[in-house]
């Protein structure tokens, strides 16, 4: 049972409340605990004080966008194994190389279900085990 009295943390990064209340959901109900933030800038101010696994980022977002925080998080040596999500409702070769040359992990196409946001912790995850439905 020690388990799961520590939860995975996860934060969501969207620009769009809709995304970032269905992630959360989604995550929640999977067990994780969730931080969200709307923006790059929001979601670096929050990293160092809640210190998440995952990183599910938006790539399109104003001030920051996901690319841009996506490499300051890999190039700061405290959160370099912090694993970062890209999502994206662009599924252009362009976008995943782009992700895969800031460093992000994984690159997740909008509109995702519980299952890809759960396979995709599971990839940088894999003792994660997710509370069933």
């Amino acid at each position: 049972m020690e388990q799961h009295s520590r939860a995975l943390r996860v934060m969501v990064v969207d620009d769009s409340k809709t995304i970032r209340h269905t992630a959360e959901t989604l995550l929640e109900q999977a067990g994780c605990e969730v931080i969200t933030a709307v923006d790059g800038f929001d979601a670096l101010a929050h990293l160092a004080d809640h210190q998440p696994r995952v990183v599910f980022i938006d790539v399109m977002m104003p001030r920051l966008d996901g690319y841009q925080a996506c490499q300051l998080i890999k190039q700061n040596a405290r959160f370099s194994g912090t694993s970062v999500i890209m999502l994206s409702s662009r599924e252009g070769l362009f976008d995943r190389a782009r992700a895969r040359a800031v460093g992000a992990d994984r690159f997740l196409t909008k509109p995702f279900d519980r299952v890809s946001l759960l396979e995709a912790i599971r990839a940088e995850v894999p003792d994660f085990q997710p509370s069933p439905l």
